[in-house]
C-alpha cells in the first residue's frame, strides 16, 4: 500500500494494542509519529569485549552464538532461551583475549521464543548491547538489543545499506563494522506510558520512517509486544532500516532511506531560507531526530524543526494580520460620548489609559477592523478603557458587545458599566454631589450613588423591577429597582443589556431581541454571545475579557456573524512576557497597562509554613483584626471537599498547626496534641514503587470547618463558595461577602478572575506551593482593591530550598506582573503558562520555546516577513502554504491558559 504522512497507524500495524498505546499519546497518523519527538537522545554506547565489562554498564560488543536452547518455565509458564556467545574475534580487535558470556531471553510467546531461536542459531555472528551482570559466577545479558549480520563480506566501505535477504533469513547488517556502528549510535528516549515504553515507541517510529522510504515491512503483531524493557528486533527480522553513513558524515543525502524519505515528505521551508541558516531538509531531520548518528546530528535535526515551528507560526501570524486589513469593518469616528464619559470619571485616568484609549480610538476609526490585545496588570483600569472603547462605537451609532467568562463577572461589569454611564448624566445635569467622594478604585461607590437615586424616590426605578434585561445579581426589589433606574437612566446615551445563560427564558428573550433590533447599545455577555440565537446586525466592536478563558474558534464566531467584521479588543490580566505575546498573538497590537491607578497601595505578601503554629496564629489573629476593622478575607483551597483524595480521616490529615488566642488576645502555645495528631495520621513518605508522596491537598469544606471553630474567628460568619454552587447561590454568596454579613469567604479559584470587592485586605492561599506563580498573582490581585492596606498569605508545606519555595519566594519579592511571568516560564515552560491544549486538541508547535527561542522567532518574523511582501498568498511555496493552513486551522488548540 502506498504510505503517506496521512496513513493513520492502525491502517499499517498489526499490533491493536501498540496501535491503542500510540493512540493514547496522541500517535494516530504516521505524520504524528515523526512528530512525537524524543525529548533527549541518551549517550553512545560504549564499544567494549566481554573481558571488559562493567557490572551494570551498558556496552555493545559482536560475539558468533556457540549455542542456543529453550527451556519450558512450568512454574512460571512460558520459555527461557539461553544462548552462549564468544567475543573471540571482536576482543582481538581490542587487545585482549576472547570470553564467553550467556544471553538470556523470557517469553510467554512461542512464536516470539521460535523467531528469536532462528536469529540465534549456533554459529550465527550477531552484534550486541546491553547491561551485563553476573549469574552463577557467569557474565549474563538479560534482554540485550541484537542485530544480525549477515554472512560473508559487505560494502567495501563498510555503509550499511538496508535489510538484506539471504537464503530463508533477513539479515539486519551486512558487515560486523557496520552492525557496532548502529548499535552504539545514540538512542533517542520518549514520552513513555505504562501501556508502551520508550523502546518500543522508537521502534515503531522508525519502521514508520522506512516504510516512507518504501524499504520497510508492516508494523511488528503481537508478539512485538514481548520484553518491553529493551529495544528488541522485529518479527519481520528488520530492526531499523534508517540508513547509517560513514561515522562523522554530516549528510545522510546519498543514503537509500534519506533518498526515498525525501521524496516522501517534501520540505516545508523555501530553499533559500533552509540554506542561509544551514539547516537540514525535513527528510533528513526526522532521520536525524529519530535515528541520530550522533547527539551533534540530533541536535541539529531538533534546530531544524524548531526553526520550521517559528517560520510556519510567524508566517501564519503575519499573513492573518495581513488578511484581516482586507474585511471590511464599522468604522466609529464618534468620540463625543466617549469623551463625556471620560470627564465624568470621578479620578483621572493613568498615562498608560490615556494612550491605549488614544490608540483604540485611532484603530476603530479606520475602515477595516481593530485587532488588538490589551494586556494590564489586576486593577490597572481595563475596563474603563473598554467602557470607552465601547462607547465610542455606540456614539457613532452601532453596537459593542463584551464576553465575561463567568455569569457573576458579566453581572459585575453590567453594574458597574450602568453606574459609570449614570454619572455622565449626573455630570450633564449637575447634580452629582457625591462625585468627589468617589474612589477611583471603587466601582461599588457609583453603584450605590445611582441606587441612592432609587431609594430617594424614583419612580422609574422603581417601576423598571419588570424591565427587559433584568439585572439577575440583585438580592431584592429595591435592589433591582435600582440597577434598572440605571439601565433606564442611561437609555437617553446608550442602554446596557445584559446576557447570560442563567437568565429566565422570557427575560433571554427579551435581551436577544434588543440585541437584534440593531439599535446602538452595550451588550454585556458570557458564553451565551456564541450561540446561534444572539444576533448583533449592526456590531462593531467584540470585547473580550479575560481572552485565555476563550478559545480562537469562539472569538472568530462573533466575527463571522455578520458581512461586516467588527473590531476586536481582547483583555487579559494574566501576565504575559513581551517575547510570548510576539509568538502567540503576532497577529495583534499589543498594548501594555503597567501603572496602577492612583490610591492603590503594595500588597505584602509573606511565605508561611503551616506547620509553624505560632505564624499561623499570629497570622489568623492579624486577619481578625482587619474583620474588626470592618474589612473582608478570602481563604482560598485547591479542593471542593475531600472525598475524591483523602488519604484518611479527614479530622487528622494535613491538620493545621494553628496557634490559639483567648479572648484577652494573648497567644497561647500551640497544641501539641494537634502536632501529634498530624505526626501520627500523616500518610508515609513512600508509596507503594518508592516514589514520596505528597500530602492531601486541602479543601474548601475542611478548612472552613476548621476555621470556624478557631477561637480567633468566634463571632465571625464564614461563607463558602465554589463551582458547584449555583448562580443563585454564588450571586447571594458574593452580596453577603461585599455587605460584611459573611466576612470571611472559603472559596475555591472560582474567584480567581474579576471578584472585585473593595473592602476585601486580606486573602490566605492554602497549599500556595501547588498553583503557578501566574494564578498565584491573580489571586492575590483580588485585595487591595479599595485603597486600603492589604495583605496575602501563601500557605506552604514546600521543602527548605527545593523548588516549590523558590517559586513562592518570587511571588513575595516582586509584584511586577512581567517578572513573574517570565519567572514562571522559565521554572514551568511556556506549555504550561500559555497552555499546550484546549479541549482535547494538540498543539501546533512542540519544539519552539517562547523564552529561550527569541532569536530564532525574530529571525523567522523577518524572514517571513520579506517572503511575504515578495509573495503574499505564497503562490510560489506550495508546502509551506499548506503547513501555515494547518497551523491556522490549529491554532484554537494552543491559545489558553495553563
Amino acid at each position: 500500500m502506498s504510505i503517506t504522512l496521512n496513513t493513520t497507524m492502525s491502517s499499517i500495524m498489526t499490533n491493536k494494542r501498540r496501535v491503542g498505546a500510540l493512540k493514547s499519546l496522541g500517535v494516530v497518523t504516521v505524520g504524528d509519529a515523526l512528530t512525537y519527538y524524543p525529548f533527549r537522545v541518551a549517550d553512545p554506547v560504549p564499544l567494549r569485549a566481554l573481558r571488559e565489562a562493567g557490572i551494570g554498564e551498558r556496552m555493545a560488543f559482536s560475539a558468533s552464538v556457540r549455542g542456543m536452547r529453550v527451556v519450558p518455565m512450568n512454574v512460571r509458564r512460558g520459555y527461557r532461551l539461553e544462548a552462549v556467545v564468544d567475543d573471540g574475534d571482536f576482543a582481538v580487535s581490542r587487545h585482549v583475549a576472547g570470553a564467553a558470556a550467556r544471553l538470556v531471553f523470557f517469553s510467554y510467546k512461542k512464536q516470539y521464543v521460535d523467531w528469536l531461536s532462528m536469529r540465534l542459531r549456533s554459529g550465527a555472528i550477531v552484534v550486541i548491547a546491553g547491561e551485563p551482570s553476573e549469574f552463577n559466577g557467569q557474565l549474563q545479558f538479560t534482554h540485550p538489543e541484537i542485530m544480525t549480520v549477515a554472512p560473508g563480506s559487505g560494502p567495501a566501505d563498510g555503509e550499511y545499506s538496508g535489510v538484506v535477504q539471504m537464503s530463508a533469513l533477513k539479515y539486519d547488517a551486512d558487515t560486523v563494522e557496520a552492525g557496532l556502528r548502529r548499535i552504539s549510535r545514540p538512542r533517542p528516549v520518549y514520552h513513555a506510558s505504562s501501556r508502551i515504553s520508550s523502546e518500543h515507541i522508537h521502534e515503531s517510529i522508525v519502521q514508520c520512517i522506512e516504510l516512507l522510504a518504501g524499504t520497510g515491512q508492516d508494523l511488528p503483531g503481537d508478539a512485538a509486544t514481548e520484553a518491553p524493557q529493551t529495544m528488541k528486533p522485529m518479527e519481520d527480522g528488520g530492526i531499523s532500516g534508517a540508513g547509517t553513513a560513514p561515522a562523522g558524515a554530516e549528510s545522510r543525502s546519498g543514503n537509500a532511506v534519506a533518498v526515498g524519505l525525501a521524496r516522501a515528505i517534501p520540505d516545508v521551508l523555501p530553499e533559500s531560507v533552509r540554506e542561509s541558516n544551514h539547516l537540514l531538509h525535513r527528510a533528513e531531520a526526522f532521520l536525524a531526530i529519530h535515528d541520530p548518528l550522533s547527539t551533534a546530528d540530533f541536535k541539529r535535526a531538533i534546530g531544524t524543526m524548531r526553526y520550521e515551528e517559528a517560520f510556519v507560526s510567524q508566517t501564519a501570524l503575519l499573513q492573518s494580520r495581513s488578511n484581516v486589513r482586507k474585511d471590511a469593518a464599522l468604522p466609529c469616528a464618534g468620540v463625543a460620548l466617549r469623551d463625556r464619559f471620560i470627564e465624568s470619571l470621578p479620578f483621572p485616568l493613568t498615562g498608560g489609559q490615556r494612550e491605549v484609549i488614544d490608540d483604540i480610538g485611532v484603530d476603530m476609526a479606520r475602515e477595516y477592523p481593530m485587532q488588538r490585545l490589551l494586556q494590564g496588570e489586576v486593577g490597572s483600569g481595563k475596563t474603563v478603557v473598554a467602557v470607552a472603547a465601547m462607547l465610542q462605537a455606540a456614539g457613532s451609532g452601532h453596537q459593542a458587545v463584551l464576553v465575561a467568562p463567568t455569569q457573576v463577572l458579566a453581572e459585575q461589569h453590567h453594574a458597574t458599566i450602568s453606574a459609570m454611564l449614570c454619572a455622565i448624566d449626573s455630570v450633564e445635569t449637575g447634580d452629582d454631589p457625591s462625585r468627589d467622594a468617589l474612589s477611583p478604585n471603587d466601582p461599588a461607590d457609583l453603584i450605590k450613588a445611582a441606587e441612592s437615586a432609587a431609594d430617594d424616590g424614583d419612580a422609574k426605578g422603581r417601576a423598571a423591577v419588570k424591565h427587559p434585561v433584568k439585572h439577575s445579581g440583585a438580592r431584592s426589589g429595591k435592589q433591582d429597582g435600582a440597577a434598572h433606574a440605571q439601565s433606564d437612566a442611561n437609555t437617553r446615551h446608550v442602554p446596557v443589556i445584559l446576557l447570560t445563560g442563567g437568565m429566565k427564558l422570557a427575560a433571554r428573550r427579551r435581551a436577544l431581541a434588543l440585541a437584534a433590533s440593531g439599535d446602538p447599545c452595550i451588550i454585556v455577555a458570557t458564553h451565551a454571545a456564541f450561540s446561534k440565537t444572539f444576533q448583533a446586525p449592526n456590531l462593531a466592536l467584540v470585547v473580550i475579557d479575560e481572552q485565555h478563558r476563550f478559545g480562537v474558534e469562539q472569538r472568530e464566531s462573533l466575527r463571522t456573524k455578520n458581512d461586516v467584521v467588527p473590531h476586536l479588543l481582547v483583555m487579559t490580566a494574566t501576565p504575559i512576557p513581551r517575547t510570548a505575546a510576539m509568538t502567540w498573538f503576532g497577529d495583534l497590537d499589543i498594548s501594555w497597562l503597567t501603572e496602577l491607578p492612583g490610591g492603590r497601595k503594595p500588597i505584602r505578601t509573606f511565605v508561611v509554613p503551616e506547620n509553624d503554629g505560632r505564624m499561623m496564629g499570629s497570622m489568623f489573629a492579624h486577619i481578625r483584626g482587619r474583620i474588626d476593622a470592618g474589612e473582608r478575607a478570602y481563604v482560598v483551597c485547591p479542593r471542593i471537599d475531600a472525598d475524591d483524595e483523602s488519604d484518611g480521616d479527614d479530622d487528622t490529615s494535613g491538620a493545621l498547626q494553628i496557634g490559639v488566642y483567648d479572648d484577652s488576645d494573648a497567644y497561647r502555645r500551640e497544641s501539641a496534641a494537634a502536632a501529634a495528631n498530624t505526626a501520627a495520621s500523616a500518610p508515609s513518605q513512600e508509596d507503594g514503587d518508592g516514589a514520596p508522596s505528597r500530602p492531601p491537598l486541602h479543601s474548601v469544606a475542611e478548612i472552613e470547618r476548621r476555621l470556624s471553630s478557631l477561637p480567633q474567628f468566634r463571632g465571625v460568619r464564614f461563607a463558602t463558595l465554589t463551582g458547584r454552587d449555583d448562580d443563585a447561590t454564588k450571586q447571594q454568596v458574593m452580596a453577603d461577602f461585599a455587605d460584611g454579613a459573611t466576612p470571611v469567604l472559603v472559596a475555591t479559584t472560582v474567584i480567581e478572575v474579576g471578584v472585585d470587592v473593595p473592602q476585601a485586605s486580606c486573602i490566605v492561599i492554602f497549599d500556595a506551593d501547588r498553583y503557578g506563580l501566574s494564578q498565584l498573582h491573580q489571586l492575590r490581585g483580588r485585595v487591595g482593591r479599595g485603597g486600603t492596606d492589604s495583605w496575602a498569605f501563601l500557605i506552604s508545606r514546600a521543602e527548605d530550598g527545593g523548588p516549590a519555595q523558590q517559586r513562592l519566594q518570587v511571588i513575595q519579592g516582586t509584584l511586577d506582573g512581567a517578572q513573574i511571568a517570565q519567572a514562571d516560564l522559565e521554572f514551568r515552560g511556556a506549555g504550561d503558562v500559555l497552555g499546550d491544549a484546549q479541549s482535547g486538541g494538540k498543539s501546533g508547535l512542540k519544539l519552539l520555546r517562547v523564552v529561550k527561542d527569541v532569536k530564532i522567532i525574530a529571525d523567522a518574523r523577518e524572514r517571513a516577513g520579506r517572503l511575504l511582501a515578495d509573495d503574499p498568498d505564497l503562490s510560489g511555496e506550495v508546502e509551506l502554504a499548506g503547513a501555515v493552513l494547518d497551523f491556522t486551522r490549529g491554532n484554537e488548540t494552543f491559545l489558553t491558559s495553563s
